[in-house]
């Protein structure tokens, strides 16, 4: 089941190739399944599922303060988790169709991830605070952006790209026809070192 084709083509192409499209540990785990399985729309959806999951406690919280029943209370987390479900599978859906008009390469974010990373926790405590206290409502809707947007930014910018290479792979097509660009260009390391030098120097002096 976890064995599909692909895998082996991707054997036969460069070591920068092959390292794009192998992906993170996130892409890993998702591509260990057929690729049927790992859709975008699945992963969407499956993304929009985790943050439901998160949101049942803060739902019970507030259910429960305003004396509503048990049932009510999952039934409306229910209804939630739902339209989040629907939502980021047609995002993830919406990712792949446009990459399939655009035929990009796929975009690494190891590199990114700090960045990313907090957005969710963010987003979590703003709702839950929401739902405790009375806020202004810029700040709920903030909260459901940074909640809902690094899923399905992932989605578009790194994984509906390789997933797209990868069944063509899969289905014994070229995988890089019509691409003008096949690989993400990545910051090399000398730039990198460049960077490094010039923030040591800016904290020297301002220290």
């Amino acid at each position: 089941m976890l064995v599909s084709d692909w895998r082996d083509r991707l054997d036969e192409l460069d070591p920068d190739h092959r390292h794009m499209l192998e992906g993170g540990s996130l892409s890993r785990m998702f591509l260990r399944y057929p690729l049927t399985v790992s859709h975008p729309v699945f992963v969407g959806g499956f993304y929009g599922l985790l943050i439901g999951l998160t949101l049942l406690l803060p739902f019970g919280y507030q259910g429960n303060a305003d004396g509503n029943e048990w049932e009510g209370i999952i039934r409306e987390w229910g209804l939630q988790t739902l339209i989040l479900v629907t939502m980021t599978a047609f995002l993830g859906g919406f990712s792949s169709f446009v990459v399939s008009m655009v035929k990009r390469p796929p975009i690494r974010l190891e590199n990114r991830r700090r960045y990313l990373f907090p957005f969710p926790f963010i987003g979590l405590i703003l709702l839950s605070v929401s739902m405790m206290n009375e806020i202004p409502e810029y700040a709920t809707w903030l909260g459901w952006f940074l909640l809902v947007f690094p899923g399905p930014l992932y989605v578009h910018l790194s994984y509906a790209p390789r997933w797209r290479i990868l069944d063509r792979l899969d289905r014994g097509l070229m995988p890089f026809e019509g691409m003008r660009k096949t690989i993400a260009e990545a910051p090399t390391e000398d730039a990198a070192g460049v960077d490094d030098e010039e923030l040591d120097e800016v904290v020297e002096a301002s220290g």
